[in-house]
């Protein structure tokens, strides 16, 4: 240990090649990236490759996936120190522990280091008394941290219980509301008919979805520039883009996910008439169980089969590289149609 800083021999950092332990060299930096292996957007497998060895060039390599700034500023927090390429492999016991106080890594520019959200305490006090302007907060939330577990919104743990919502409760939730719908509307209208409303609804969902994403959760240009708009912007979906990872704010809470319908459900129901809306809101709520369930298996699942491996990159560059295209996470139809895909 020198200085308060960690050196660390090549030999001693290719020891750390496993999924109990995996380091990484990048620029002469070491990162200690265990706890992020399984979150890792990429799969695991791809660190795994790389285990214990120096990946400065295949961060920058554009065919096997270049990374954004935001990539690089997620590693501050894993750095642990530097490589000495002229040291031998140290004794076990000389080895320094790991620590949070080495230097800033090379990749983190000064735009970057302002200050601004610190997980590890109460995030939505610091959003509301923060006084962040529009323009810092809506670059800073767009450039994704990580954190092991849930990092803390409330200092109340009462109010954070209910801040925190499992995949599951989605599917357990909607399910009687979408049966009902149908119930509903089988009382006017044919099995084959109702089966058709319903692909109508599955159909309008992905437009909802689409319009949804980008024009509510993502109005970063008509924003208004106060901590209002901003603290509500932040509950809504900044903390979402600011923690892409946490497994437990990455569905739709129950409560805001009524919200959201309730109109939807209004409109169907005048457009359409009710039966026909039933039928139709049944297929629209299918849609956003699937989505949602979809969300969540892009964020952390092992995609099987060619288009959830493509949706999954789409959706985790829409996060990652640019998070002002790319709005569509169940297909691409809409991006397409309005001019934003993310290429």
């Amino acid at each position: 240990m020198m200085g308060g800083k960690a050196t660390y021999s090549l030999d001693e950092v290719q020891e750390h090649h496993t999924a109990k332990s995996l380091w990484l060299i990048i620029d002469d930096q070491v990162y200690d990236l265990t706890e992020f292996l399984f979150d890792h957007p990429g799969g695991e497998e791809y660190l795994l490759q790389y285990g214990g060895q120096d990946v400065t060039e295949v961060m920058k390599d554009k065919i096997l996936h270049l990374h954004s700034d935001a990539a690089y500023t997620l590693l501050e927090q894993y750095h642990i120190g530097s490589v000495d390429r002229s040291q031998t492999k140290k004794p076990a016991s000389a080895r320094p522990v790991a620590t949070q106080q080495a230097s800033t890594p090379l990749h983190i520019s000064s735009k970057e280091k302002v200050k601004f959200i610190d997980i590890t305490k109460p995030m939505l006090t610091q959003v509301w008394n923060g006084n962040f302007s529009k323009e810092l907060y809506v670059q800073q939330v767009h450039i994704p941290r990580h954190c092991s577990g849930s990092a803390p919104l409330f200092a109340s743990p009462y109010l954070e219980i209910f801040s925190k919502t499992p995949w599951y409760v989605i599917p357990v939730f909607w399910a009687p509301v979408i049966l009902y719908n149908i119930w509903y509307c089988s009382f006017k209208y044919s099995p084959v008919e109702v089966a058709a409303l319903f692909a109508l609804g599955l159909f309008l969902w992905t437009f909802i979805e689409y319009s949804l994403h980008r024009f509510i959760f993502h109005i970063d240009e008509l924003l208004p520039d106060n901590r209002v708009a901003i603290t509500l912007h932040f509950l809504l979906h900044g903390i979402h883009h600011y923690l892409p990872m946490d497994r437990l704010r990455l569905v739709m809470p129950p409560a805001l996910g009524l919200a959201l319908s309730l109109p939807i459900w209004y409109l169907y129901h005048v457009v359409l008439t009710p039966y026909i809306g039933a039928g139709a809101i049944a297929g629209s709520y299918t849609g956003f169980v699937l989505y949602d369930m979809m969300h969540y298996y892009l964020h952390h699942g092992k995609p099987y089969g060619d288009y959830l491996k493509e949706m999954k990159s789409y959706h985790l560059d829409h996060h990652y590289k640019n998070a002002h295209l790319g709005f569509g996470i169940s297909s691409k139809l809409w991006d397409i149609v309005f001019n934003t895909l993310l290429v």
